[in-house]
């Protein structure tokens, strides 16, 4: 009788493999059938529970993660940048891969065609600047492209649209994210490179000849760093003015390059500029334009003609090697005299300076910079400027390309491309390549010796032998201890030729 009620209770259990309620009568249905045994009847319905319990949250899990494939995203794109990992040399400037940026309320999201380098970022790199910016950092102030991306509220922009920016920092990477007041569109006719070479360089310029110096046709002119990519752009700005005379101060090596184009009345070598201009002209100049400062300071001030003005708008000096110094930071400001108004007052000479960054950045000059755009533009397309690309660099080269600014080497622009591949490295140090080239030398030499000595001991020209081979062939074939050591070349001419003698005498008795 029990095996009768058992068996169908086991064959329904096995097939419902979907419980419902019909499946829990079921199972309690063998209790009513006779099952008097308790401890079976709870486990059977434990066990039925258990299962559906199971398949519940096998379902459950089977839908977690469904949604969770569903939520899974792709992991975060990647660009290339030039990051400052620490102040200091060169060898804390580096390409490294970052996570794609992603343009915020008011920002566009840039793809980087041409980045504008300048000596700020030289003293970026030192932290020669004030308030630094936290490391690691991406380096560079200035850079061209098409608009990839617009962020919400922007107006005036859209994707496609071919502009140059200005941000603080960030620069140097194959994607930026802009504030759209530091962005600015450029002719259709302008190339990448000649944006991020103009609009830095034109805009310090453009503000210093015709803002702060207001020059008039007749007026004389001392530039500091002729060469160089602002020196340039001031040089073209002056031309756009009647009857102006210029005093270019560079490395006596830029001379002949500089005096080709035509634009500089008197070029003049920097060691020794003072005593030079005072040749050409007893009464001074009427504008001295500086980016030098320390001692320059001095020296430009006492060239300047009653009614002159004097403009600093750099401080290059503090740049004296690949590191910083407070040494040269602390004399650069320290050799520079202090001048009250009273003796401008009494000289009849003006002091102004200029700064950029702080005009950008700290002081909300935006709009006033943006029409100063917009007029730099209208000279380009007059025909009137046009910026001097010194040389064009990889990302992966912007080292080197820091090196030639810092040497003062260039004459115009140094503009970094993504595009562009790097230079080819230079190939394995010699002196490891020669430490291996000796071992093989060294080895090939031991063969010869080897060969040579072996024919010397009757090897007739067989092929050399190692000395575990040589000795491995002579336990093979029977041959003697000697014979072996000859033909490998381990043994001296000297102990051979002893054994050689030895053999002789034996021979001698044996004869007598």
């Amino acid at each position: 009788m029990t095996e009768t009620t058992e068996a169908p209770v086991a064959a329904q259990t096995a097939e419902t493999k979907t419980p419902s309620p019909s499946t829990e009568t079921a199972v309690v249905t063998p209790a009513e059938n006779g099952h008097a045994d308790g401890d079976a009847k709870g486990a059977t319905v434990v066990a039925t529970e258990a299962t559906e319990e199971d398949q519940t949250n096998g379902g459950a899990t089977a839908d977690e993660k469904a949604k969770a494939d569903e939520k899974k995203e792709d992991p975060p794109k990647e660009m290339r940048a030039v990051v400052l990992t620490g102040f200091g040399g060169f060898k804390n400037v580096k390409i490294l891969k970052k996570p794609e940026p992603a343009p915020q309320a008011g920002e566009v999201l840039i793809r980087v065609k041409a980045c504008g380098l300048n000596f700020q970022d030289l003293m970026v790199r030192l932290g020669a600047i004030d308030s630094p910016p936290k490391t690691p950092t991406i380096l560079g102030f200035e850079c061209a492209g098409e608009i990839e991306a617009v962020g919400e509220e922007v107006e005036g922009f859209k994707v496609g649209d071919r502009v140059v920016a200005l941000p603080e920092f960030r620069a140097w990477s194959e994607l930026v994210a802009v504030p759209t007041k530091y962005v600015y569109h450029i002719p259709e006719e302008m190339t990448f490179q000649d944006a991020a070479a103009i609009v830095m360089n034109y805009l310090v310029a453009y503000i210093l000849i015709f803002d702060l110096v207001s020059l008039r046709e007749g007026k004389s002119l001392l530039l500091h760093s002729v060469g160089g990519g602002v020196g340039q752009a001031i040089v073209q700005l002056v031309r756009t003015v009647p009857n102006v005379t210029i005093f270019g101060v560079c490395s006596k090596s830029k001379h002949e390059a500089l005096a080709a184009t035509g634009l500089i009345d008197h070029l003049i070598d920097r060691t020794d500029y003072v005593n030079e201009v005072r040749k050409i002209t007893t009464e001074g100049v009427d504008i001295v334009m500086d980016c030098l400062c320390g001692e320059e300071c001095n020296r430009g001030y006492g060239l300047l003609k009653p009614m002159g003005k004097y403009i600093l708008y750099g401080s290059s000096n503090v740049v004296t090697g690949e590191t910083k110094s407070f040494f040269s930071v602390a004399r650069s400001w320290w050799q520079v005299d202090k001048v009250s108004p009273i003796k401008l007052f009494e000289e009849n000479k003006s002091l102004a300076g200029f700064n950029l960054r702080h005009l950008l950045y700290q002081q909300d000059g935006t709009e006033y910079v943006r029409a100063t755009v917009d007029k730099i533009f209208g000279l380009w397309q007059d025909g009137k400027i046009k910026p001097v690309v010194d040389s064009a660099w990889a990302l992966e080269d912007v080292a080197e390309a820091m090196q030639k600014m810092h040497d003062r080497k260039n004459i115009g622009k140094l503009v970094l491309d993504p595009s562009l591949e790097p230079k080819p490295k230079p190939a394995t140090p010699a002196k490891s390549k020669s430490k291996k080239q000796a071992s093989e030398d060294k080895a090939g030499k031991k063969d010869k010796d080897d060969e040579k000595k072996g024919a010397e001991n009757g090897g007739g020209g067989d092929e050399k032998k190692d000395e575990d081979g040589a000795a491995e062939e002579a336990k093979t074939n029977g041959e003697e201890a000697a014979e072996v050591n000859g033909e490998g070349g381990d043994k001296k001419e000297e102990p051979a030729a002893a054994t050689n003698g030895e053999a002789t005498e034996s021979e001698k008795k044996e004869s007598s």
